[in-house]
């Protein structure tokens, strides 16, 4: 048998379990690494690791073996099946007490369910986001981790060790119980796929009304990326626009305009469906992709269907342009994260989680893809309230989305104009518009539902009389020809 030496075990030996490993070990911690292929543990403890406080086992037995008491353990394995596998294989060698966290990405059922499978054979369990790439592991990523609160104690240290720092704080802190560190991972992907449709909007209006080539278009994205917009997206973006091929033609010309994606903004978009709430920029930033997937078609309709003309002259004033241009990202990226967060909410409320609401924006604040200047002051806005009932009813982000809101409507009557489709630009702004509107045309809505399905509807308080009673739902026989007698109802 091994001697317990290791504070910490880690298996899966891909990019970013070894960049984890290295992080751990140059923060003073012993690792044990594991590989189903034991000669990935022997070049890795040969060559990155040479030298470092990381050892390597060849079985399960080994390398529980090896881990002090309570034993940490961490999966980076991919999600799924996997993860199962390797939990069944582990917790025959684990006891009580001990703790298993899963750093993939994993859909946050799942970790519900393992929570609870790993509960009753007195195991703790953690499913942990893990934002930020392969540079983000190797120097600090931004870490969100949830589950089994006894655990929280005996990880605490080493993951805020190890994870991103914003003004000095780490970006990691304790987010609730069960699966709710991957939910908040699967908002934050979420977001990300919100915000790139956004920059990648921008960059389309540039190109397309604005006759921008891609290196005047880097250069706007530099001057955003000192003010309101500093973030990690917005600085690769500045990046992308001006790295030129071997012919010295801009790169991101030459690619596919056909997007990918793995989920984790569908599982978003779905869940938000789910709780009945209105995440609609990332539902239609998720959309985005899918229609940029059907090429062949785009390309057939491209021949058939008409659109307006761009003049050349289309933009009168360049500067105007350009800032109307930026108010519009901005104020559409606070939707965005103001949907992300009514979406946490309601999640805490449907699967009874206590959230941290303040530590999620600042795990956001460095490490990960979204990370922005401005969650510092999203950090603030929950810290000063934490029940806060919308981001956009905060004092600095009221009066950001006040002073942009110009901007922002001539930016999407522009896109409109010349037919560029914004469908994230687009659905921000009516969402706004609609979160202001004390009353919408669902009066309309629910009278038709009760007219073809008796689906029933009530009536203002205001408008409340002995037939028409107020907190009653109520059918009405619209055409003197149905039946009295009403369908039931469901809340979305």
């Amino acid at each position: 048998m091994s001697t317990a030496i290791a504070d910490f075990g880690l298996i899966g030996l891909a990019v970013m379990g070894q960049n984890l490993i290295l992080n751990t070990a140059d923060h003073g911690f012993t690792v044990c690494a594991y590989n189903r292929t034991y000669s990935k543990v022997e070049h890795f403890l040969a060559n990155e690791a040479k030298g470092k406080s990381i050892v390597g086992a060849k079985s399960i037995e080994e390398f529980v073996s090896k881990l002090k008491r309570p034993r940490k353990i961490m999966l980076l394995v991919k999600a799924g099946n996997p993860v199962d596998a390797l939990i069944s294989e582990l917790i025959t060698h684990l006891e009580k007490g001990d703790i298993v966290i899963d750093g993939g990405n994993s859909h946050f059922p799942d970790s519900n369910r393992r929570f609870e499978e790993l509960k009753a054979n007195g195991i703790l369990f953690v499913g942990c986001g893990v934002s930020g790439g392969e540079e983000g592991a190797r120097y600090g990523p931004s870490l969100m981790p949830g589950g089994a609160d006894e655990a929280w104690p005996h990880i605490k240290d080493l993951l805020q060790s190890i994870a991103a720092k914003s003004d000095g704080e780490p970006c990691c802190d304790w987010v609730g119980p069960a699966g709710s560190g991957h939910y908040v991972k699967m908002v934050h992907n979420g977001i990300e796929y919100g915000d790139m449709q956004l920059i990648s909007e921008a960059y389309d209006i540039m190109k397309r009304v604005g006759g921008f080539t891609d290196k005047e278009i880097s250069d706007v994205f530099a001057k955003w990326n000192k003010g309101v917009l500093d973030s990690f997206l917005i600085e690769i973006t500045r990046d992308i626009l001006k790295y030129d091929d071997v012919d010295g033609k801009p790169l991101v010309e030459k690619i596919l305009d056909s997007a990918g994606q793995k989920g984790t903004g569908k599982w978003t978009a779905m869940n938000a469906l789910d709780l009945g709430m209105p995440v609609t920029l990332i539902g239609e930033a998720v959309f985005a992709r899918c229609l940029s997937s059907i090429k062949d078609e785009r390309i057939r309709a491209s021949k058939v269907l008409p659109g307006p003309k761009i003049p050349k002259d289309a933009i009168k004033d360049r500067q105007e342009f350009i800032d109307d241009l930026e108010e519009a990202l901005y104020a559409s990226k606070i939707i965005s994260y103001a949907q992300g967060f009514m979406l946490i909410r309601e999640a805490g409320k449907t699967y009874g989680w206590k959230l941290n609401n303040p530590a999620i924006a600042l795990m956001w604040r460095g490490g990960c893809i979204i990370r922005s200047v401005f969650l510092a002051e999203i950090t603030k806005a929950f810290r000063e309230k934490p029940d806060l009932e919308n981001l956009l009813l905060d004092k600095f982000f009221l009066h950001a989305v006040t002073k942009a809101q110009l901007g922002w409507r001539k930016t999407v009557a522009l896109a409109t104009t010349y037919g560029i489709p914004t469908p994230t630009f687009s659905t921000a702004l009516a969402f706004y518009d609609g979160y202001r509107s004390e009353r919408l045309p669902a009066n309309l809505l629910q009278a038709q539902r009760d007219f073809f399905g008796a689906h029933t509807f009530r009536v203002l308080p205001e408008c409340a009389s002995d037939n028409l009673p107020e907190d009653k739902d109520i059918h009405i026989n619209w055409t003197g020809r149905g039946g009295n007698v009403s369908s039931s109802t469901y809340e979305a």
